[in-house]
Order: C-alpha cells, then sequence, then structure tokens
C-alpha cells in the first residue's frame, strides 16, 4: 500500500528540510568516500589501499580501503509516474525496477518512492525484496511531476540504513510541481552519503537539476529517448556502483567545522578518471 508523503506545503517542506541537514552531515570521527576509477570508460577494479591517496583541504590522509563485500548496497528507486508515463514505457520502467531488484543479495535492502503531482512512499528501506515488487506494481496517480520533491524522499528513504546508499532517479518530464527549490535539495545531497544516478530524457531544454545533482554525489546521469533500454541501463548502474571503491578516514590535521574539499588520486594509473565527491561537511 502506497503512503502520502507530508509534502503539503513549502512552509512545511522548508521546515522538514531545514530539520533534516544535521542528520546528513559527514561525521568528522569518520568521512567516507564512495570512489569509482575509470580507464577508457571502464571501470578499475584489483586495486588496494596502497593505490589511493586522499587529500582533506589538501592535507593528505590515512585512508583505509573496505571490502566491496563488507557493506550492503541500499538501493532507492525514486520513479516519474505522471500523465506523460503510461501504457508500454510505464511497463518497461517496471521490469526495469524489477531487475535491479533481481541483482540485489540477501543483505542488501531496497524502497520506492514514486511522484507525479504528489510524492509516495512505495516502500521504505527493506530486504524483503518482495514487498518492494509488489509496490512497483501499484498505477501511479498520473498528474504533473514533482522530480524535485521526488528526489528529496529518495535521498531521505535512502540514507536512513547503514549500508552504501545508492539512489536511482526516473523522470520522464521537467518539474511542474515541486514545493522544494533545487538549491536546496542539491545542499542536502551535498551533505549525505548517498549516490545519485539519474535518467532524463535526451533534449537541451531539459532543467539541470538532474546534472548538478548527480555531479555533486558522484553519480551519473544517462540522457535517454523513448527507445532506450531502460532496464539494461537500470542494471548497469547497479553493477557499476558495486564496483566503486568505499574508502574512510578519519580528519587529521585539518581545521574542523565547515566545508572540506576533497581530492581522490590513484597511483600507477595516469590515464584514470576518478569520480569521487568534491568535498564534505565537518559541521555538527
Amino acid at each position: 500500500m502506497k503512503h502520502a508523503f507530508a509534502i503539503l506545503a513549502f512552509v512545511g517542506a522548508s521546515t522538514m528540510l531545514h530539520a533534516q541537514r544535521s542528520t546528513f552531515s559527514s561525521k568528522t570521527e569518520q568521512v567516507r568516500v564512495d570512489a569509482l576509477v575509470l580507464e577508457n570508460g571502464r571501470p578499475v577494479g584489483g586495486l588496494t589501499r596502497a593505490d589511493f591517496d586522499v587529500f582533506d583541504q589538501g592535507v593528505a590522509q590515512r585512508v583505509e580501503l573496505q571490502s566491496l563485500d563488507e557493506l550492503p548496497v541500499d538501493v532507492t528507486l525514486a520513479l516519474d509516474m505522471s500523465d506523460s508515463l503510461n501504457g508500454a514505457r510505464l511497463e518497461r520502467l517496471r521490469a526495469a525496477g524489477r531487475a535491479v531488484l533481481a541483482g540485489l543479495k540477501p543483505d542488501d535492502q531496497a524502497a520506492l518512492v514514486t511522484f507525479s503531482h504528489v510524492v509516495h512512499l512505495g516502500s521504505k528501506l527493506t530486504t524483503r525484496l518482495d514487498v518492494v515488487r509488489n509496490a512497483l506494481g501499484v498505477s501511479g496517480d498520473n498528474g504533473n511531476t514533482s522530480l524535485i520533491d521526488g528526489t528529496y524522499s529518495g535521498i531521505m528513504i535512502g540514507g536512513a540504513g547503514g549500508g552504501r546508499s545508492l539512489l536511482i532517479v526516473f523522470s520522464d518530464g521537467v518539474d511542474t510541481a515541486s514545493w522544494l527549490t533545487p538549491d536546496a535539495v542539491l545542499d542536502v545531497a551535498r551533505r549525505s552519503d548517498i549516490t545519485v544516478y539519474a535518467l532524463s530524457p535526451r533534449g537541451d531544454k531539459r532543467s539541470s537539476f538532474l546534472r548538478d545533482l548527480t555531479t555533486s554525489t558522484a553519480g551519473r546521469l544517462y540522457e535517454v529517448d523513448p527507445s532506450s533500454d531502460v532496464q539494461r541501463i537500470f542494471v548497469s548502474i547497479l553493477d557499476e556502483f558495486r564496483r566503486r571503491y568505499l574508502l574512510s578516514f578519519s580528519p587529521e590535521n585539518v581545521v574542523p567545522g565547515g566545508w572540506h574539499r576533497l581530492e581522490v588520486r590513484v597511483k600507477g594509473h595516469p590515464r584514470a578518471t576518478i569520480v569521487a565527491r568534491s568535498g564534505y561537511s565537518a559541521d555538527n
């Protein structure tokens, strides 16, 4: 059963946003950095802790590298169910969601948020993937598109677990109904540990929100058209996320508080591209 999300007025949503900001600030005792290392567009595997250098405000840090299998994955789907998506296109989107669920392991969790002119919680994070799978089959409410509100809800839900957080956002149109502002949600995303991948229609007139969001969280934006294989893209997102390296460190010799600029380098791979967050908030 889907439950209406409490984004009913700008004042109420803004108050909730302000209250949640500290929750998503990175703790200065331990900073986690999800890093994707690419060569010729493909993930580089087999790296160890000795292969990485991480700089906090330009100061080298002592880095730990957690095993890729050490922490479960928390996957949240935030899916557009507005008027523009129906029939075969809606079924292809549902099939893509089911394919992601099929790729999860027993300790992984999944959640579902859908949005049109309102935002609904299909399922909170759970290891009971049948619950999420059933929620995917519930019809949408149609109406306009609350992309920004739906994305914010996905960040809130996805950040509630203890695993590595992945948010997959699919939208078939420009936002026409959100209460929240792009800048406010981008600020929350930058302070979170969640990595956002997104799919949006190909074209020059689309909002820059999803591009800014995926860049800020070290994810990736896919521009798609009606004939794109959305299921293949969803599955590739999960596969790529599992190939990322989870680095962590306790900040040393840096001024506490405020925004900290991060830089990740990889030794022995001069042509590698490293996709990682540009910084973190050290505010309590």
